[in-house]
């Protein structure tokens, strides 16, 4: 049973306990906090169990951050805005990640569901935003997995292009789907041991980057010589300081699809024993460690790597546009890209694995939110959604897209669309906090109450909303330059889709927005 206080206001306005209330766990959707695996769902099946704790917590959320965006996206980004220009925004979009995670993270706390915000969103602001975020972020993710799948391909081709990518699309898509039918308990064990891979080889590039710019390779001592030779700053598609402002915000959404997946602690919490001990732990440690990492990856690069190298500015989408791999091979160490390229293809496989787990829970909370068919809320007798694991499976079929003719084409849409969506799911996430913050005021819920409280508010909070609704606004500005109706379509379809979605969605339930007061404050809550 779930015990909790409840509260009432004397007419002095001073908050007094009323009673403690019980509440059946199940009919909560939570198991008990003592961290046992009870059931999470009120349906057939045994439902969704919390197998999950801290640790693997934090190992799905990085495993799904750190894949092709920061290995293979990164390059493109270097030659876009230039080292100084690249890491500048990386820290900016940092900046706004760490408001959305603290944001977040206090809300996944005080109720920690599966599929958390697009639950948020429905009961806290509208259930129309509810519906529009939960499908468009589904969406995003199961195009991350079709990415995936594809940048398996773009890096075993590495070593023999002749193989067709089809052959590993459809292999890797038959091994993860098998693994998200297993309990979830074991899906974050594997994830681990996947992740640890990926962590210790950005480490060891970091090291060796060192060792490199120290005078370690064939170039001799580099020092900052690539921020000088050809600079700090790349022109990108006008001249002078204009083209590097252009060239800094044009990356803005490659860095905020490299980023995209931290916020996956919070999906994750309603299968997490103990949520209000492990997900605060969780938000500081995912969001702490894939900042440094990044951050370190993007600066390292940056200094080994010319942005003018031309292996940067070809276009092309396999491993050999990944600067890792060009930095080995520029230091004149002819095994180390192999070595750098079977990493890349845990990274990219392991982002693939984490993509389907994330897809599959928001499909979860749409059923149980009355926005899906309520069979995807099922689960096996592992207590894994199957049909929603199924369904989010079939979207990472457009992996095949690739076979096209226009196959490179089809990799930059896919990024595109799934960085635009993350940041309106950032957006969404932002407003839903700052609702609930009015929320908790208006039902004299002090929020000294809370297990984890965000800092800086809502100032913070504010701040992350106004930079998301920027760069989702003037993310597709290249496209005016010189215009390219390809371009405007990749960078605007997903905010297009989201709003046919909200107004689709509004004009057929006439839904209203949710009052303060009439906002459910106690289903789900932990604490």
């Amino acid at each position: 049973m779930a015990s909790y206080p409840t509260t009432m206001s004397s007419p002095s306005g001073e908050i007094t306990i009323q009673s403690e209330k019980k509440v059946p766990d199940a009919a909560l959707g939570v198991s008990s906090l003592d961290g046992s695996d009870k059931d999470l769902s009120v349906g057939e099946g045994e439902g969704l169990q919390r197998g999950l704790n801290s640790w693997h917590l934090q190992f799905i959320a990085i495993g799904s951050a750190i894949g092709t965006g920061l290995f293979l996206g990164s390059g493109k980004a270097i030659a876009t805005a230039g080292p100084v220009g690249c890491l500048i925004a990386f820290l900016f979009v940092g900046t706004i990640v760490y408001s959305i995670m603290v944001s977040l993270g206090e809300m996944a706390t005080f109720m920690p569901i599966a599929g958390s915000f697009t639950s948020y969103a429905s009961r806290f602001v509208d259930p129309s935003l509810g519906f529009a975020m939960g499908w468009i972020y589904w969406f995003s993710w199961g195009s991350t997995f079709a990415l995936e799948l594809v940048g398996s391909g773009l890096v075993i081709q590495y070593w023999d292009k002749s193989l067709s990518v089809g052959i590993f699309i459809a292999i890797f898509w038959v091994v993860f789907t098998a693994c998200n039918f297993l309990p979830v308990r074991w899906f974050g064990e594997f994830e681990s041991y996947f992740v640890s891979i990926k962590v210790i080889t950005i480490i060891g590039f970091i090291i060796f980057a060192i060792c490199i710019d120290a005078g370690a390779g064939q170039q001799g001592y580099l020092g900052f010589d690539a921020w000088v030779h050809p600079g700090p700053f790349a022109e990108y598609m006008v001249s002078g300081n204009t083209g590097k402002f252009v060239g800094f915000w044009a990356v803005l959404v490659t860095a905020g699809f490299s980023y995209q997946g931290t916020e996956l602690v919070g999906v994750g919490a309603g299968e997490t024993a103990n949520p209000a001990k492990s997900v605060p732990t969780a938000i500081r440690w995912t969001f702490w460690g894939v900042f440094t990492l990044f951050v370190g990856t993007i600066f390292f690069i940056g200094i080994t790597v010319p942005y003018d190298n031309p292996q940067l500015v070809t276009g092309a989408s396999d491993a050999s546009a990944s600067p890792l791999v060009i930095a080995a091979k520029l230091a004149g160490v002819p095994v180390l890209p192999h070595i750098i390229n079977a990493v890349l293809l845990t990274a990219v496989l392991s982002a693939a694995n984490s993509n389907l787990y994330s897809g599959s829970r928001i499909i979860v909370a749409l059923a149980r939110d009355g926005h899906a068919p309520s069979i995807f809320a099922r689960t096996n007798r592992f207590g894994t959604p199957h049909y929603a694991v199924a369904l989010t499976a079939a979207v990472g079929l457009l992996a095949f897209l690739n076979l096209s003719s226009g196959g490179g084409q089809v990799f930059n849409w896919l990024l595109n669309i799934a960085g635009v969506a993350g940041f309106i799911s950032w957006s969404c996430i932002s407003i839903c906090h700052l609702v609930f913050m009015r929320a908790l005021r208006a039902q004299n819920v002090p929020r000294d109450v809370l297990t984890f409280k965000a800092p800086m508010q809502p100032w913070l909070t504010m701040y992350g909303l106004f930079f998301c609704v920027l760069i989702l606004l003037t993310n597709g500005f290249t496209a005016f330059i010189s215009w390219s109706t390809s371009g405007f379509f990749a960078a605007y379809v997903s905010v297009i889709l989201f709003l046919v979605l909200y107004g689709g969605h509004k004009l057929i339930y006439r839904t209203k927005f949710v009052t303060l007061n009439d906002i459910d404050l106690e289903q789900d809550r932990v604490m």
